[in-house]
């Protein structure tokens, strides 16, 4: 019985990732807000936090955050075997999109039609993306962590002002936020 039920959660992971990925467009932050969707809001296999940290952890991590993000949650979901079935369902429908575009190229790069689509896209990705950082800077306020706005406004000044490369930024961040749970830590506090 356990075996079924663990074979239909792997299922449920590589269909979820393979849906996810198939039909976002704009990169690993939108896919990241479809896996918190489906995995902490409609399954509740996650929880919210959880999400949130493996989400932190997937944009230090070399590699794209959607493949990162994909091992880490079916890592935590079902082992192994859920990490490869979430890393398969996240990498097929690329690799097979951008298999037939290479394939007529041609005709895509001077079709004004395509490049109409690909406009109105990139709008809509800039609308989720929008979405994603409003709803992480109200779960930031919620928290009232003064550091976190430290961090917030730094990272905001250092890329904006004086384009410090984001690798350098988020290595910043996570070593402010590991300071911070070492304190806490030495001082009997919940992290």
């Amino acid at each position: 019985m356990k075996d079924a039920k663990g074979i239909k959660r792997l299922f449920a992971i590589f269909i979820s990732m393979l849906y996810i990925s198939a039909f976002t467009f704009g990169g690993g932050f939108v896919i990241v807000t479809l896996m918190k969707r489906r995995f902490v809001d409609e399954y509740g296999w996650l929880e919210e936090k959880e999400m949130m940290d493996m989400i932190a952890l997937s944009q230090s991590a070399p590699g794209p955050i959607a493949v990162n993000s994909a091992i880490l949650a079916g890592w935590r979901l079902n082992g192994f075997f859920g990490m490869l079935a979430a890393v398969l369902g996240t990498v097929i429908p690329p690799i097979a999109i951008i298999s037939l575009v290479y394939a007529i190229y041609e005709a895509f790069s001077k079709n004004e039609y395509v490049k109409i689509v690909l406009e109105g896209m990139q709008a809509g990705v800039a609308a989720v993306l929008a979405g994603v950082v409003f709803s992480m800077t109200a779960k930031m306020a919620k928290n009232r962590d003064a550091l976190h706005w430290i961090i917030l406004l730094a990272a905001l000044i250092a890329a904006e002002a004086f384009h410090v490369n984001a690798a350098y930024i988020i290595v910043f961040a996570g070593l402010a936020g590991a300071g911070k749970a070492v304190y806490l830590r030495g001082k009997g506090k919940k992290i």
